[in-house]
């Protein structure tokens, strides 16, 4: 296959299209840099906390809605051991902003923290904090590394660019508009890419539809055709891990960093929660192209094709499913605009993960534990580097693995069973402190290892009722990382109120208090009523020291 040449020169018009909206939006920052005056890493973080209702929408769906969720999308639903049952992303992320926006939007707005790891550095201290950390900028990176695979396959399949070359180019581009304006290229560049996901994938689909190579997806969603029923099935010892992969995207995605960014940045708390529900019905709408894609493919006589037989799946190019449907079962004008649905959508991704992961370690590690007095100009400088920092490290990691599916549920693994319980707790639960959240987070990442996971290569050491042996290894099929989660939110409550009460009560002593469960206010209180109460000791009358000291004998009431 030849070079696809209006492919490449289309590709390049949208490219140059997004740089041009990040520098006009990079000058909108510095105006607004200029204006401000508080802090001005808020301006490039969280775009001066003014992002409207509009503007909010655009950017928090396109964060979503990326080369993971299209492709991945559509590769659930073509792969015959999966199906539309096991792919539903959309109706998890609608809950999980439905989620945010109920219960997370305004107390973090309200409380104006500049990430979501805040709250975690005001109570636990920010050595522990900077641990929980870790597993934030993980999810970020394997984000940004997802949404690039997903673009370097689409363009490799299309265009018939080498991979590498379609993948460092996108991510270059992201970094250059990202490192200009912050979140506010981030944010306008994100109104066009979703514009142009929208009617990008929806002008694909009644070209895919009406294809003579394919028969009607109706008959083949509940009968064997070309492969099994693309509706999938959903067998009786498989119910627990559907709901545990339900359960993982759609709480899992409120401990994500860019979910936050995106209230946070909002023009106010009424602002931020309706950003979520607005949000909700527009990322619904938007996945189902990509089911479709995945269901046509299935209903595909591939051997009436160029690419002819086997089929995707049994060549294991299933993870390219959308970019071969698009290639193959659609005229070559109507695949170039599926490349810049794709290109949109992992562009509008890559950006709010650099952002992100930029965002945490800038903020909760370099400003709070490195360099306290770190300047504005010193952390401007901070920023970009940690944006080149990350876009190469994400780049570089969509060399190991074909599977964008594979990235995305990694990633939300991660937040689901480490980040969201104890974002949880340090919001909700008073009690909460540092050493339950220790204890928590060690319970958390042991069991999560322990339980395995099978998909990247991790063996099962604990074994949970119900698994079965496939092919020699050992499968769970209990929930396993709901069983992680809360077994993790147990042990950080559980651990800290019994961690409150030995040293409250004087079981423990307060020097053994690295994490200050008693808090200064509370220790001078203690020390002034202490004080007190030696000082008035000889001139209270003989009945009120008996009373003190006998007071299950003694009442101030009978005297």
């Amino acid at each position: 296959m030849a070079l696809n040449i209006p492919g490449v020169i289309a590709v390049v018009v949208f490219y140059l299209l997004i740089l041009g909206t990040g520098v006009w939006a990079a000058q909108k920052s510095r105006k607004a840099e200029r204006k401000c005056r508080g802090d001005r890493t808020e301006v490039v973080l969280l775009g001066d906390r003014n992002i409207n209702l509009v503007v909010g929408t655009f950017t928090m769906t396109a964060t979503w809605v990326g080369g993971g969720f299209i492709l991945g999308i559509a590769e659930a639903v073509y792969n015959p051991n999966l199906g539309l049952i096991w792919a539903l992303m959309p109706i998890q992320y609608s809950v999980s902003f439905i989620f945010g926006g109920l219960f997370f939007a305004k107390p973090m707005r309200d409380k104006m923290y500049i990430t979501m790891m805040d709250p975690f550095q005001q109570r636990y201290g920010k050595i522990l904090s900077g641990v929980l950390v870790l597993p934030a900028l993980l999810v970020d990176v394997l984000w940004v590394s997802c949404t690039l695979l997903g673009l370097g396959a689409t363009m490799t399949v299309i265009l018939d660019l080498p991979f590498s070359i379609s993948v460092w180019i996108s991510s270059c581009i992201a970094i250059v508009y990202t490192l200009l304006g912050g979140l506010y290229s981030v944010a306008y560049t994100d109104v066009i890419q979703l514009s142009l996901i929208f009617v990008s994938l929806w002008l694909c689909v009644p070209f895919l539809m009406v294809n003579p190579k394919s028969v009607d997806i109706a008959l083949t969603a509940f009968n064997y055709t070309y492969q099994s029923p693309w509706v999938g099935t959903l067998e009786a010892e498989s119910v627990w891990k559907w709901m545990d992969d339900f359960l993982m995207l759609a709480l899992g995605s409120v401990s994500f960093q860019s979910f936050h960014q995106r209230t946070l940045s909002a023009s106010s708390s009424e602002t931020a929660k309706l950003t979520c529900f607005i949000s909700a019905i527009i990322i619904a709408v938007l996945g189902i192209p990509p089911v479709l894609v995945g269901a046509i493919a299935a209903s595909t006589d591939w051997n009436q094709t160029e690419y002819g037989l086997p089929s995707p799946y049994i060549r294991g190019d299933h993870s390219l499913v959308l970019p071969l449907t698009l290639q193959y079962l659609t005229p070559p004008y109507i695949s170039i605009i599926g490349i810049g649905a794709v290109a949109a959508a992992v562009m509008s991704s890559t950006d709010s993960g650099l952002l992100s992961a930029t965002t945490i370690f800038s903020s909760n590690i370099y400003k709070a534990i490195l360099r306290k007095r770190a300047s504005d100009r010193e952390m401007k400088w901070v920023i970009r580097v940690t944006v080149i920092v990350v876009g190469l490290t994400g780049t570089c990691m969509t060399f190991y693995t074909n599977s964008t599916l594979l990235l995305w549920i990694l990633g939300a693994d991660v937040s689901y069973t480490l980040i969201f319980p104890h974002l949880v707790s340090v919001l909700f639960f008073k009690v909460t402190n540092g050493y339950g959240a220790f204890l928590g987070y060690l319970v958390g990442l042991t069991l999560r290892i322990l339980v395995g996971e099978n998909t990247v290569g991790l063996p099962v050491i604990l074994r949970l009722p119900g698994g079965t042996l496939e092919d020699g290894v050992y499968v769970q099929k209990a929930p396993v990382r709901t069983i992680t989660m809360l077994c993790t939110l147990l042990t950080i409550l559980l651990s800290s109120f019994l961690a409150a009460f030995m040293f409250k009560r004087g079981l423990l002593p307060e020097k053994c208090d690295i994490f200050k469960v008693k808090s200064p206010v509370e220790v001078a209180q203690e020390e002034e009523t202490d004080r007190q109460g030696v000082a008035l000791e000889p001139m209270l009358p003989e009945e009120f020291r008996l009373a003190k000291s006998l007071p299950s004998l003694y009442s101030y009431s009978h005297l």
